[in-house]
């Protein structure tokens, strides 16, 4: 499941994300409610929305949709499958979902395309696999100019030392309370992912140390969210 940054000459790409809190228990249920509304989709081939499906370690699945720009939030994403199928077969496919969560929400994610250090190209897809460890490093009033400045640092640092760690790099936008970069990080799995942070730390040295306890200083809270991409509850109109 690839998307790629369409509009290349543009900075940033953005991401409609709706996001689910699943009651304790209820994954499973949500989870077969994903399949059936991905079974539909196909059987219906519907146009007009793709999705990228994240399940977090803590029960959170987020659902990211790329839009050209804000003007595709007054259309309904699902108004093609709706029409297709009909409104009483469409509605029922949405009503398993009332048990499964305890609230939900939309909201706006920007992923910086300058910001992000991806070398090998910018793309959702990582060769490296599934698993990902996502970021949030909350930026307090008045201080989103001394945080840009310090991502260009980490970029700049990351690129002359040829570090592998790729990242993407996401803003807060509208829909979400206070200022955050998240910066997504992609691997196989956990073990992966501290390797090769341990050998980021090494390869990056002093220079590296100083500008870390930088950012500690800057950031009001940093907060670390771990999961898979789920191909298989994933929706793209190109496959």
């Amino acid at each position: 499941m690839c998307f790629s940054v369409t509009a290349q000459s543009d900075r940033y790409q953005l991401y409609v994300v709706h996001e689910d809190h699943i009651k304790n228990g209820m994954i499973n249920k949500h989870i077969e409610a994903d399949k059936a509304i991905l079974k539909a989709a196909k059987e219906y081939k519907m146009k007009g929305m793709e999705w990228l499906t994240f399940q977090a370690e803590d029960n959170r699945v987020m659902y990211l949709s790329p839009i050209a720009n804000f003007a595709e939030l007054d259309k309904n994403p699902f108004e093609d499958l709706k029409k297709k199928m009909g409104d009483e077969a469409f509605e029922k496919l949405f009503e398993p979902f009332a048990e499964t969560y305890t609230e939900h929400g939309d909201y706006i994610l920007r992923l910086d395309n300058e910001l992000s250090y991806m070398p090998d190209g910018m793309t959702q897809k990582s060769e490296g696999g599934n698993y990902r460890e996502l970021t949030f490093y909350h930026i307090p009033p008045g201080k989103g100019d001394q945080a840009e400045e310090m991502a260009k640092s980490v970029k700049n640092l990351y690129t002359k030392k040829g570090s592998k760690v790729h990242y993407r790099l996401y803003k807060s936008g509208f829909g979400t309370m206070g200022n955050y970069f998240m910066v997504a990080v992609a691997a196989k799995d956990a073990a992966s992912i501290e390797k090769m942070r341990n050998e980021n730390i090494q390869l990056l040295a002093e220079e590296g140390k100083n500008l870390f306890e930088e950012i500690e200083k800057l950031t009001s809270k940093q907060e670390v969210l771990k999961g898979h991409i789920k191909p298989e509850l994933s929706y793209s109109t190109t496959n």
